[in-house]
């Protein structure tokens, strides 16, 4: 990927580098209405599936940003676009909520607990025993084991929650069977938003927070990568990994105009 100047579509990562505990960091507003001043094409990309991107929209507007729904894009809308081009009209398991659940039926899925074609394991704040049991069950008999995203915990005001990782290695360690992950850092999430804005990987950059979910996908998927430090990240951090960004910057006020936008596009 090429100089920054060069970028013409956009991904971000949501948590850590637009908003952090439901408050706006600086210039996100800003670059969000630059890019709309602009007619530049954007997608807000997040691996929570509990929340349908209206319910994540409304969040954002709470917290000062306006990202309307059609320009969110969540690891459950992804995951049930995966599947629609897997099995259009298949049948589905469903440990999760309104995220994926919404998703998987606007895809055109049947949610079922009669020999389903898929088990797809997403977010959730109340995992069921009872729901797992039937799950292992029904990977043990041939379903097939999806899983939204990778992350072992999710914040919480108390602490870290176990995440939908975290359920997916128990089912794992039942069944023997691993699961295909569609969320960061499988770059399929990346190149399913790319196709949803018609973007080019050439053309298009990665802001994120994390180098081991946004950087590394990004890096993978062939995107200018943009490493923002409001995020988890550190300095010692990045050195941990085998790979870099193409920039790392304080925070995405650093991506935000000065003077007359057309100037520097």
């Amino acid at each position: 990927m090429g100089r920054r100047d060069e970028v013409e579509c956009w991904l971000t990562d949501m948590d850590g580098v637009l908003v952090h505990e439901n408050h706006a960091l600086p210039g996100a507003a800003e670059l969000l209405q630059q890019w709309r001043d602009t007619g530049t094409p954007f997608l807000v990309l997040t691996n929570n599936s509990i929340f349908t991107a209206r319910d994540l929209s409304a969040r954002l507007r709470a917290s000062g940003l306006e990202v309307p729904e059609e320009s969110i894009w969540t690891s459950a809308l992804a995951t049930a676009d995966f599947l629609k081009q897997q099995q259009p009209g298949g049948t589905a398991f469903v440990i999760g909520e309104a995220g994926i659940l919404t998703a998987l039926h606007e895809a055109g899925f049947i949610m079922t607990e009669s020999d389903p074609d898929f088990v797809v394991v997403g977010e959730t704040r109340n995992y069921s025993f009872d729901a797992i049991t039937k799950a292992i069950r029904f990977i043990g008999k041939g379903s097939r084991f999806i899983v939204t995203n990778p992350d072992a915990t999710g914040p919480s005001a108390d602490g870290p929650l176990p995440a939908t990782g975290a359920i997916a290695a128990m089912i794992t360690k039942a069944t023997g069977r691993e699961p295909y992950v569609v969320g960061k850092p499988n770059p399929m999430m990346f190149r399913s938003a790319l196709n949803k804005i018609g973007a080019h990987s050439e053309n298009t950059a990665m802001i994120g927070d994390r180098m081991d979910t946004d950087i590394v996908a990004g890096i993978e998927a062939g995107l200018h990568t943009i490493l923002v430090m409001t995020g988890i990240s550190d300095q010692s951090e990045i050195d941990k990994f085998p790979f870099r960004p193409s920039e790392v910057i304080e925070g995405v006020h650093e991506l935000v105009a000065s003077g007359p936008i057309e100037t520097e596009l």
